[in-house]
Protein backbone atom coordinates (compact mmCIF):
# COMPACT_ATOMS: atom_id res chain seq x y z
CA UNK A 1 0.00 0.00 0.00
CA UNK A 2 1.60 3.87 -1.17
CA UNK A 3 2.10 5.91 1.95
CA UNK A 4 -0.02 8.96 1.86
CA UNK A 5 1.16 12.41 0.76
CA UNK A 6 -0.22 16.09 0.47
CA UNK A 7 0.99 17.97 -2.27
CA UNK A 8 0.86 21.79 -1.49
CA UNK A 9 1.19 23.73 -4.78
CA UNK A 10 2.38 27.35 -4.89
CA UNK A 11 0.82 29.80 -6.73
CA UNK A 12 1.57 32.04 -8.36
CA UNK A 13 4.57 29.75 -9.73
CA UNK A 14 6.23 28.82 -12.75
CA UNK A 15 6.21 31.66 -15.82
CA UNK A 16 6.33 34.83 -15.80
CA UNK A 17 4.98 37.33 -18.17
CA UNK A 18 9.07 38.12 -19.32
CA UNK A 19 9.53 35.04 -19.61
CA UNK A 20 6.62 33.77 -21.50
CA UNK A 21 7.45 36.73 -24.02
CA UNK A 22 11.11 36.04 -24.68
CA UNK A 23 9.89 31.94 -25.72
CA UNK A 24 6.92 33.79 -27.98
CA UNK A 25 9.96 36.00 -29.45
CA UNK A 26 11.74 32.94 -30.25
CA UNK A 27 8.97 30.61 -32.05
CA UNK A 28 7.71 33.58 -33.91
CA UNK A 29 11.21 34.18 -34.71
CA UNK A 30 11.41 30.90 -36.43
CA UNK A 31 8.01 31.31 -38.27
CA UNK A 32 9.17 34.60 -39.91
CA UNK A 33 12.60 34.12 -40.59
CA UNK A 34 12.69 30.34 -40.68
CA UNK A 35 15.34 27.84 -39.16
CA UNK A 36 18.27 28.50 -37.90
CA UNK A 37 17.54 31.75 -35.78
CA UNK A 38 19.80 32.20 -33.41
CA UNK A 39 19.87 33.07 -30.00
CA UNK A 40 22.67 35.04 -27.70
CA UNK A 41 22.65 32.62 -24.29
CA UNK A 42 20.38 30.60 -22.82
CA UNK A 43 17.13 33.06 -23.80
CA UNK A 44 15.58 32.01 -20.28
CA UNK A 45 17.56 29.72 -17.66
CA UNK A 46 15.76 26.37 -18.10
CA UNK A 47 17.23 23.47 -20.00
CA UNK A 48 13.95 21.85 -21.04
CA UNK A 49 12.72 25.35 -22.16
CA UNK A 50 15.92 25.62 -23.85
CA UNK A 51 15.72 21.87 -25.63
CA UNK A 52 12.37 21.94 -26.75
CA UNK A 53 13.33 25.30 -28.95
CA UNK A 54 16.06 24.09 -30.07
CA UNK A 55 14.00 20.78 -31.55
CA UNK A 56 11.90 23.70 -33.73
CA UNK A 57 15.30 25.17 -35.08
CA UNK A 58 16.66 27.46 -32.69
CA UNK A 59 20.38 27.79 -32.30
CA UNK A 60 22.17 28.76 -28.79
CA UNK A 61 25.27 30.29 -28.97
CA UNK A 62 28.19 32.36 -26.63
CA UNK A 63 28.72 35.22 -28.15
CA UNK A 64 27.89 37.15 -31.26
CA UNK A 65 30.57 36.23 -33.38
CA UNK A 66 29.14 32.52 -33.58
CA UNK A 67 26.37 33.90 -35.48
CA UNK A 68 26.20 34.18 -39.35
CA UNK A 69 25.66 37.70 -40.70
CA UNK A 70 23.10 37.28 -42.73
CA UNK A 71 20.85 35.10 -39.87
CA UNK A 72 18.30 36.52 -36.99
CA UNK A 73 19.70 36.78 -33.61
CA UNK A 74 17.87 37.02 -30.47
CA UNK A 75 19.01 38.35 -27.23
CA UNK A 76 17.89 36.29 -23.94
CA UNK A 77 15.26 37.75 -21.28
CA UNK A 78 18.57 38.89 -19.35
CA UNK A 79 19.30 41.75 -21.19
CA UNK A 80 22.67 42.40 -22.79
CA UNK A 81 25.36 45.41 -22.64
CA UNK A 82 25.35 48.21 -25.18
CA UNK A 83 28.10 46.62 -27.16
CA UNK A 84 26.35 43.72 -28.30
CA UNK A 85 23.48 45.73 -29.58
CA UNK A 86 26.04 48.21 -31.36
CA UNK A 87 28.01 45.21 -32.44
CA UNK A 88 24.71 43.85 -34.29
CA UNK A 89 24.45 47.10 -35.48
CA UNK A 90 28.04 47.15 -37.16
CA UNK A 91 27.34 44.01 -38.81
CA UNK A 92 23.86 44.83 -40.14
CA UNK A 93 22.14 41.91 -38.66
CA UNK A 94 18.16 41.62 -37.98
CA UNK A 95 18.11 41.48 -34.04
CA UNK A 96 15.26 41.00 -31.72
CA UNK A 97 15.66 42.16 -28.11
CA UNK A 98 13.98 39.81 -26.16
CA UNK A 99 15.23 41.48 -22.83
CA UNK A 100 12.04 41.73 -20.50
CA UNK A 101 10.58 44.87 -19.40
CA UNK A 102 11.40 45.17 -16.01
CA UNK A 103 14.99 44.85 -16.44
CA UNK A 104 14.92 47.03 -19.25
CA UNK A 105 13.43 49.68 -16.36
CA UNK A 106 16.34 49.05 -15.22
CA UNK A 107 18.76 49.77 -17.78
CA UNK A 108 16.76 52.98 -18.39
CA UNK A 109 16.90 53.95 -14.56
CA UNK A 110 20.77 53.29 -14.58
CA UNK A 111 21.77 55.31 -17.82
CA UNK A 112 19.56 58.11 -16.26
CA UNK A 113 21.41 58.34 -12.98
CA UNK A 114 24.63 58.42 -15.32
CA UNK A 115 24.11 61.01 -17.20
CA UNK A 116 23.42 63.15 -13.91
CA UNK A 117 26.48 62.53 -12.79
CA UNK A 118 25.55 59.62 -10.03
CA UNK A 119 27.80 56.51 -9.06
CA UNK A 120 25.39 53.93 -9.23
CA UNK A 121 25.38 50.99 -6.72
CA UNK A 122 23.52 47.63 -8.53
CA UNK A 123 22.55 45.31 -5.98
CA UNK A 124 23.11 41.95 -7.29
CA UNK A 125 25.26 38.67 -7.93
CA UNK A 126 28.16 38.51 -9.94
CA UNK A 127 28.58 37.23 -13.17
CA UNK A 128 24.94 37.02 -13.44
CA UNK A 129 23.67 37.71 -16.86
CA UNK A 130 21.58 40.50 -15.67
CA UNK A 131 24.12 42.00 -13.86
CA UNK A 132 26.44 42.14 -16.86
CA UNK A 133 23.52 43.46 -19.29
CA UNK A 134 22.61 46.12 -16.67
CA UNK A 135 26.44 47.05 -15.98
CA UNK A 136 27.00 47.62 -19.57
CA UNK A 137 24.73 50.27 -20.24
CA UNK A 138 26.49 52.90 -18.83
CA UNK A 139 30.72 53.46 -19.05
CA UNK A 140 32.97 51.19 -17.36
CA UNK A 141 33.27 52.43 -13.45
CA UNK A 142 30.49 53.91 -13.16
CA UNK A 143 28.75 51.35 -11.10
CA UNK A 144 29.80 49.38 -8.22
CA UNK A 145 28.29 46.06 -7.89
CA UNK A 146 27.16 45.26 -4.26
CA UNK A 147 26.51 41.42 -3.15
CA UNK A 148 25.54 41.54 0.51
CA UNK A 149 25.29 43.43 3.60
CA UNK A 150 28.74 42.83 4.70
CA UNK A 151 29.30 44.22 1.20
CA UNK A 152 28.22 47.83 1.62
CA UNK A 153 30.78 48.41 4.46
CA UNK A 154 33.44 47.63 2.27
CA UNK A 155 32.72 50.45 -0.24
CA UNK A 156 35.17 52.76 -0.33
CA UNK A 157 33.93 56.45 1.30
CA UNK A 158 31.60 58.06 -1.66
CA UNK A 159 29.64 60.63 0.92
CA UNK A 160 30.83 63.35 -1.32
CA UNK A 161 29.56 61.73 -4.01
CA UNK A 162 26.09 61.85 -5.82
CA UNK A 163 24.91 58.10 -5.37
CA UNK A 164 21.72 56.10 -7.12
CA UNK A 165 20.60 52.33 -6.14
CA UNK A 166 19.44 49.87 -8.72
CA UNK A 167 18.55 46.07 -7.81
CA UNK A 168 18.91 43.11 -9.96
CA UNK A 169 15.41 42.02 -10.78
CA UNK A 170 15.31 38.01 -9.67
CA UNK A 171 16.82 39.15 -5.80
CA UNK A 172 15.50 37.61 -2.88
CA UNK A 173 13.36 40.51 -1.47
CA UNK A 174 13.92 40.22 2.14
CA UNK A 175 17.90 40.16 1.09
CA UNK A 176 17.45 43.39 -0.97
CA UNK A 177 15.47 44.74 1.49
CA UNK A 178 18.72 44.77 4.33
CA UNK A 179 20.91 45.79 1.87
CA UNK A 180 19.26 48.55 0.98
CA UNK A 181 18.84 49.73 4.63
CA UNK A 182 22.51 49.37 5.01
CA UNK A 183 23.39 51.21 1.70
CA UNK A 184 20.77 54.16 3.43
CA UNK A 185 22.39 53.95 6.66
CA UNK A 186 25.32 54.74 5.85
CA UNK A 187 24.51 57.16 2.61
CA UNK A 188 21.60 58.41 3.86
CA UNK A 189 21.82 60.90 0.76
CA UNK A 190 21.33 58.16 -1.79
CA UNK A 191 18.69 58.08 -4.28
CA UNK A 192 16.74 55.03 -4.95
CA UNK A 193 14.20 53.57 -8.00
CA UNK A 194 10.52 55.32 -7.81
CA UNK A 195 9.10 52.11 -8.22
CA UNK A 196 10.87 48.94 -6.68
CA UNK A 197 13.54 47.21 -8.98
CA UNK A 198 12.31 43.78 -7.72
CA UNK A 199 10.33 42.32 -10.67
CA UNK A 200 6.61 41.64 -9.36
CA UNK A 201 7.08 37.91 -10.20
CA UNK A 202 9.73 37.33 -7.87
CA UNK A 203 8.17 39.06 -5.41
CA UNK A 204 5.00 37.03 -5.81
CA UNK A 205 6.10 33.80 -6.10
CA UNK A 206 8.61 34.40 -3.09
CA UNK A 207 5.06 35.14 -0.86
CA UNK A 208 3.74 32.56 -2.04
CA UNK A 209 6.66 30.09 -1.53
CA UNK A 210 6.84 31.99 2.38
CA UNK A 211 3.08 30.75 3.05
CA UNK A 212 3.76 27.10 1.51
CA UNK A 213 6.77 26.75 3.68
CA UNK A 214 4.90 27.34 6.43
CA UNK A 215 2.59 23.97 6.41
CA UNK A 216 4.93 21.72 4.78
CA UNK A 217 7.10 19.21 6.11
CA UNK A 218 9.59 19.22 2.53
CA UNK A 219 9.53 21.58 -0.11
CA UNK A 220 10.69 21.48 -3.82
CA UNK A 221 11.62 24.08 -6.45
CA UNK A 222 11.22 23.34 -9.76
CA UNK A 223 14.20 25.33 -11.25
CA UNK A 224 17.56 25.46 -13.34
CA UNK A 225 20.61 25.81 -10.61
CA UNK A 226 21.89 28.90 -12.69
CA UNK A 227 18.17 30.29 -12.32
CA UNK A 228 18.84 33.65 -9.90
CA UNK A 229 15.19 33.35 -8.79
CA UNK A 230 14.80 29.53 -8.74
CA UNK A 231 17.38 29.52 -5.98
CA UNK A 232 16.40 32.51 -4.34
CA UNK A 233 12.84 30.25 -4.03
CA UNK A 234 15.05 27.51 -1.95
CA UNK A 235 16.09 30.16 0.00
CA UNK A 236 12.97 31.80 0.97
CA UNK A 237 11.20 28.43 1.93
CA UNK A 238 14.59 27.46 4.19
CA UNK A 239 14.35 30.44 6.05
CA UNK A 240 10.17 30.71 6.63
CA UNK A 241 9.99 27.52 8.53
CA UNK A 242 10.79 24.85 6.11
CA UNK A 243 14.52 23.96 6.35
CA UNK A 244 14.18 20.94 4.20
CA UNK A 245 14.13 22.76 0.63
CA UNK A 246 15.72 21.38 -2.55
CA UNK A 247 16.20 22.55 -6.02
CA UNK A 248 15.48 19.84 -8.54
CA UNK A 249 15.44 20.67 -12.80
CA UNK A 250 13.06 17.63 -13.66
CA UNK A 251 11.60 14.63 -11.89
CA UNK A 252 14.11 12.51 -12.78
CA UNK A 253 16.72 14.55 -10.54
CA UNK A 254 14.64 13.66 -7.66
CA UNK A 255 16.08 12.27 -5.07
CA UNK A 256 13.18 10.53 -3.44
CA UNK A 257 15.19 9.02 -0.31
CA UNK A 258 15.67 12.77 0.58
CA UNK A 259 12.03 13.02 1.32
CA UNK A 260 12.20 10.41 3.95
CA UNK A 261 8.70 10.33 5.89
CA UNK A 262 7.56 13.34 4.78
CA UNK A 263 3.80 13.79 5.29
CA UNK A 264 2.66 17.47 3.20
CA UNK A 265 5.15 18.36 0.47
CA UNK A 266 5.75 21.91 -0.70
CA UNK A 267 6.34 22.25 -4.64
CA UNK A 268 6.61 25.80 -6.81
CA UNK A 269 8.55 26.75 -9.46
CA UNK A 270 10.70 29.35 -10.51
CA UNK A 271 9.95 32.36 -13.28
CA UNK A 272 11.48 30.61 -16.08
CA UNK A 273 9.87 26.57 -14.97
CA UNK A 274 6.90 25.72 -17.44
CA UNK A 275 3.66 23.97 -16.14
CA UNK A 276 4.81 21.20 -17.53
CA UNK A 277 7.33 20.33 -15.10
CA UNK A 278 4.88 20.75 -12.17
CA UNK A 279 2.75 18.27 -13.50
CA UNK A 280 5.51 15.80 -14.56
CA UNK A 281 6.37 16.25 -10.63
CA UNK A 282 3.15 15.16 -9.37
CA UNK A 283 2.94 12.36 -12.06
CA UNK A 284 6.14 11.25 -10.24
CA UNK A 285 4.75 11.20 -6.43
CA UNK A 286 1.47 9.46 -7.68
CA UNK A 287 3.71 6.61 -8.78
CA UNK A 288 5.11 6.42 -5.30
CA UNK A 289 2.12 7.51 -2.82
CA UNK A 290 -1.76 8.34 -2.48
CA UNK A 291 -1.54 12.01 -3.40
CA UNK A 292 -3.83 14.44 -2.51
CA UNK A 293 -3.08 17.86 -3.89
CA UNK A 294 -3.75 21.46 -2.31
CA UNK A 295 -3.24 24.96 -3.61
CA UNK A 296 -2.15 27.89 -1.91
CA UNK A 297 -2.80 31.23 -3.44
CA UNK A 298 -1.69 34.53 -2.75
CA UNK A 299 -2.27 36.69 -5.81
CA UNK A 300 -3.89 36.60 -9.13
CA UNK A 301 -1.37 37.46 -11.95
CA UNK A 302 -2.99 39.29 -15.11
CA UNK A 303 0.22 41.15 -16.37
CA UNK A 304 0.96 40.11 -20.17
CA UNK A 305 4.04 41.80 -22.47
CA UNK A 306 3.57 41.99 -25.95
CA UNK A 307 6.45 40.95 -28.58
CA UNK A 308 8.30 43.42 -30.71
CA UNK A 309 6.02 45.11 -33.66
CA UNK A 310 8.37 43.08 -35.97
CA UNK A 311 7.35 39.93 -34.96
CA UNK A 312 3.45 40.64 -35.23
Amino acid sequence: MKPDLTIVLAKPRGFCAGVDRAIQIVERALIKFGAPVYVRHEIVHNRFVVESLIAKGAIFVDELDEVPSDRPVIFSAHGVPKSVSEAAKSREMIFVDATCPLVSKVHREVEHHQSEGRMILLIGHKNHPEVIGTMGQVPEGSVLLVESVSGVQELPDLSHQELAYATQTTLSVDEAKDIIQALQARFPHIMGPRKEDICYATTNRQAAAKKVAETVDAMIVIGAPNSSNSVRLVEVARQNGCEKARLFQRAKNIEWEWLGDAKRLGMTAGASAPEVLIEEVIQACQERYTVKVEEIDTVEENIVFHVPKMLM
